[in-house]
């Protein structure tokens, strides 16, 4: 199982909130429609918390201000990942993330990379 996990910051002049809630409610709907298609098998939304501890978390460490968040985005494998972007759904897809990205996401202050779950 891989991941495609995305550290998102929010576009200039939106709260954290409506980043938020754009994400869960519009963004989200617009993914799950299309989720089966793209061969995805799990997707979640790790919203950041206004909390003072990660103010001292950032602080201690000499940090960065963190994400507004980070979407996981679960598939069986780097082929089926490749196999479901290339197809004509997916690209659909794509196409359609993109635009509505450009609703709520800071795509220059955000990142995106694939990652293996290493347990201990």
């Amino acid at each position: 199982m891989i991941k495609l996990m995305m550290c998102l910051r929010r576009k200039e002049g939106m709260s954290r909130a409506e980043f938020q809630d754009y994400w869960r409610n519009n963004h989200a709907q617009l993914f799950m429609r299309f989720a089966d298609s793209y061969a995805t098998k799990k997707y979640l939304q790790d919203h950041t918390i206004d909390t003072p501890i990660n103010d001292a978390i950032q602080a201690s460490r000499g940090m960065r201000e963190p994400y507004d968040g980070v979407a996981e985005v679960w598939f069986e494998s780097e082929g089926a990942l490749m196999k479901a972007m290339e197809s004509p759904e997916g690209q659909k897809l794509s196409a359609l993330l993109l635009e509505d990205e450009s609703n709520f996401l800071d795509h220059a202050g955000s990142t995106a990379f694939l990652t293996r779950e290493v347990e201990f």
